[in-house]
């Protein structure tokens, strides 16, 4: 299907002669996925679709408790230093965008009055620029108004490095302006294809400036406010017990009428996967719990249990593991793992493609995440048009050892491979989760039988995935050899997702481990592809660009992806919640009710 089909078909849409939903079909015929065909529409003035939970309950309230289970344990609440999930999730419980993505794609206006649109003369036809109106009488839970002051201290608190947010790559390279009280305009500095990142879903929830603009910059750790939120949320705050509990009730003030309906709001953190599902589907104590990582045969035995059933939802969300090729052992200008060092033996392109074909990805999609992964190449998997062809998998110990030997890495007496007196021995670290276990279980025999040594390594979830500047445990210091995880597409454009493989996202001591590109690992030319596809506004072009810079570091093997992910969770029988793939899971809690 070329462009002018495309429009063809869009024109029918605007016309009236085909629903939104044909469109979707047809292009999906095609491979291009719902997220994006919405995105199309949208650019095309085709509004969005309404969200995709229809809200029952006539009143705010009365529906009690409502109790949900991460046992990753959230461990601060401030959206702007949330690197792992568990601290998006929860700091999206108090604060919001001005939009959010719903499961299809859709752009859901939140803290916004409405969705820019050409139409609505909000979004500039040269991609240059974008208008937001917000929405008005919103409140924080402290009762002060929220306005277009809060918008703009959001992006100067982002952009400030001296910040160190995690989010900063998604506001230094852009301007804001106040038109007045309730609209801003977003400027970019070139047409910008991807124009609904800044204020927008994970990354875009606004802070007060009232409680953070006395700790921007270097002071921005202090705040009180990062273990006390004051949002415009849903909940408001009651209780915090980092790595552990949070409380909250109902806010009597939400800027969405009828909602919520809980009463109060309790987030139960730590112990593990599979003791969470059994707390849904068996013994019903709670109501929803988060991740399901938890092997697949055991889930159908709690399944059978008849208090809950499982929620799965398509993602863009990846399980991968990251070869080194800095030095973890070395410590430089008061860091490991810098930039300024190479790793002894995975710098060598052999040794890092050998121990790709060490990966048995169908046994671990087969005999451990069943429906909770698919086997892939591919570091982006969704939507389908990202998704490089070229990129393909093998599980081969013989090519492998040929592969050794011809680079010159001899087995020594105890069977390990060596060359100039170095050894083929890492640390290979993950967090605590017995699906990641038995995962790195395969990896290790056959790395062993290829003459490679694996040491395993596994950290508490709460510790592997927190922000903590002070521990080295943690993913993004990544002191070790190879670690694995799952990273999530918090969009459904994968912009944001590849912003780990580009040089001024390298996490380092400078900007507290908060970069978003752990590898260390960087290359020109995907530095090239990446800003070109940032500002090409040709979809097709984009798309190329996009998958180049994916290709780079998947063919680099320094990304080894295992599975392509779709959000598993749990859910009581009666409870009815919205998830989304392209988003936080509690982005549209305000919506959740019980049947």
């Amino acid at each position: 299907m070329n462009e002018n089909e495309i429009r063809g078909l869009v024109a029918e849409v605007k016309q009236g002669t085909l629903s939104r939903r044909s469109f979707i079909q047809k292009v999906a015929a095609v491979g291009i996925a719902a997220p994006i065909a919405s995105q199309i529409l949208l650019w095309h003035d085709v509004a969005m679709a309404d969200a995709t939970l229809p809200y029952k309950p006539t009143k705010a309230g009365g529906g009690g408790p409502l109790k949900l289970l991460f046992w990753q344990a959230p461990t601060l609440l401030n959206p702007h230093f949330a690197l792992g999930t568990k601290d998006q999730m929860a700091s999206r419980v108090f604060f919001e965008p001005l939009a959010g993505w719903d499961k299809e794609g859709n752009l859901i206006p939140c803290l916004a009055a409405e969705v820019p649109t050409k139409q609505n003369g909000n979004l500039a036809a040269d991609g240059m620029s974008v208008v937001w109106k917000l929405k008005q009488g919103v409140k924080w839970h402290d009762g002060q108004p929220f306005t277009a002051d809060d918008v703009i201290f959001t992006w100067q608190y982002a952009a400030d490095l001296a910040t160190a947010a995690y989010t900063t790559g998604s506001y230094k390279d852009i301007k804001v302006e106040k038109i007045d009280d309730h609209t801003v305009k977003v400027i970019f500095r070139a047409p910008t294809p991807f124009w609904a990142d800044p204020f927008v879903g994970s990354v875009g929830l606004i802070l007060p400036k009232h409680h953070f603009g006395d700790y921007a910059g270097a002071k921005s750790r202090e705040a009180p406010a990062n273990l006390k939120p004051v949002g415009t949320g849903p909940y408001k705050f009651v209780e915090f017990k980092p790595g552990d509990l949070i409380r909250a009730e109902r806010n009597p003030d939400y800027h969405i009428k009828n909602q919520p309906h809980f009463d109060t709001l309790e987030i139960k953190g730590g112990g593990d996967a599979v003791s969470a599902a059994r707390t849904v589907l068996q013994t019903g104590e709670y109501d929803f719990a988060w991740n399901m990582q938890v092997e697949e045969e055991v889930l159908k035995r709690m399944e059978a249990g008849g208090k809950g059933k499982l929620d799965i939802t398509p993602s863009g969300n990846v399980e991968f593991i990251i070869l080194n090729t800095t030095d973890p052992w070395t410590e430089i200008d008061g860091e490991r793992s810098s930039v300024k060092s190479k790793h002894p033996t995975l710098s060598d392109p052999a040794v890092r493609r050998a121990i790709n074909l060490l990966i048995d990805r169908d046994s671990i999609q087969k005999f451990i995440y069943g429906r909770g992964g698919i086997a892939t190449a591919s570091f982006v998997n969704a939507p389908k048009q990202f998704k490089s062809p070229k990129l393909k998998y093998e599980f081969d110990i013989d090519k492998a050892n040929k592969i050794l030997d011809e680079a010159g890495w001899k087995k020594g007496a105890d069977g390990i491979r060596e060359k100039d007196g170095k050894k083929l021995k890492y640390v290979f670290q993950t967090s605590i989760n017995a699906p990641r276990q038995k995962t790195q279980a395969i990896i290790k025999q056959a790395c062993q039988k290829a003459g490679i040594d694996i040491e395993l390594k596994s950290v508490t979830a709460s510790v592997f995935f927190s922000s903590d500047v002070g521990n080295p445990d943690t993913y993004s210091k990544f002191y070790a050899d190879m670690e694995m995880y799952n990273t999530t597409q918090p969009q459904p454009d994968p912009e944001r997702l590849l912003n780990q493989c580009v040089s001024w996202e390298i996490a380092t001591k400078d900007n507290k481990w908060l970069g978003r590109n752990n590898s260390r690992y960087s290359d020109p030319e995907a530095d090239k592809a990446y800003k070109a596809a940032q500002n090409e506004l040709d979809p097709v072009k984009r798309a190329a660009l996009l998958m180049k810079v994916d290709e780079i570091f998947c063919e680099a093997h320094v990304f080894l992806p295992l599975l392509s992910r779709p959000i598993v969770n749990a859910g009581a029988n009666n409870l009815m919640i919205d998830i989304s793939g392209w988003d936080t899971i509690t982005w549209n809690l305000a919506a959740w009710y019980r049947a």
